[in-house]
């Protein structure tokens, strides 16, 4: 029985933990070949014996997110190797520090800014022509509640997923016309190591796993997905 991604090739930022591995389990296990990106090449490893045990393919991508020419080569290689992309899922990102803005550092704050925006964008203007080759290219990108309902101590965070929303809208607004789809995800609290360093009395066993939401995700990555220039929260499915 053909699977329903069956040839597709589509890259996920972030792919050895969290949300970003088991959005590429399940992107693998509905038939697509994952190019999977991430800075720990342990961590990659693993997520590839598990795709291969259960049937699918990926490539390997240690990449740090930081590494912006190392962004802008990436286009480049999957045009020779694929010539298209289908589906980009730009989930990686980091947390920073909770703190009152005036205890920010620098360097906390460009970091934010770097890999939750910036990265981002280089990766817009590195893959935007392969899903453009593609003939149902989607893009999804994962935000966060406090991008619209900012909470104290939280303001670097939350400035950059407002900034990805706005950059994510303004890309979707510009592929108007064409076949590639592109929209945001928050997918609310979930466990994570993340959400864990951020909420440390919370009961994690009160939140939905990772996979529990991979599923929406890999549908919002389907050729049949119509939903264009959208913030979908996974709470409101």
């Amino acid at each position: 029985m053909t699977k329903p991604l069956e040839n597709r090739i589509a890259l996920v930022t972030g792919a050895s933990r969290g949300i970003g591995r088991a959005a590429a389990l399940a992107l693998a296990a509905q038939g697509a070949h994952v190019i999977a990106i991430a800075r720990t090449v342990g961590g990659l490893e693993e997520l590839d014996d598990e795709i291969r045990k259960a049937g699918g393919s990926a490539t390997l991508v240690p990449l740090n997110l930081k590494d912006f020419a190392a962004l802008d080569r990436l286009g480049a290689s999957i045009f020779e190797r694929w010539g298209r992309l289908d589906a980009f899922l730009g989930n990686a990102g980091t947390l920073g520090v909770l703190t009152p803005l005036g205890h920010l550092e620098p360097k906390v704050f460009q970091e934010l800014l770097d890999i939750n925006v910036t990265a981002n964008w280089r990766l817009i203007r590195s893959l935007d022509p392969l899903l453009k080759q593609s003939d149902a290219g989607r893009a999804l990108f994962i935000s966060s509640t406090v991008a619209r309902k900012p909470r104290a101590f939280w303001g670097g965070y939350a400035m950059s997923k407002a900034a990805l929303e706005s950059l994510a809208l303004t890309y979707a607004a510009e592929c108007e016309g064409s076949a590639v789809r592109v929209n945001l995800f928050n997918p609310g609290g979930v466990r994570t190591a993340m959400r864990a360093r951020a909420m440390p009395g919370e009961d994690p066993s009160t939140l939905p796993r990772p996979a529990d939401i991979a599923p929406v995700i890999v549908d919002l990555l389907s050729p049949a997905c119509a939903r264009h220039g959208e913030l979908i929260n996974y709470r409101d499915l």
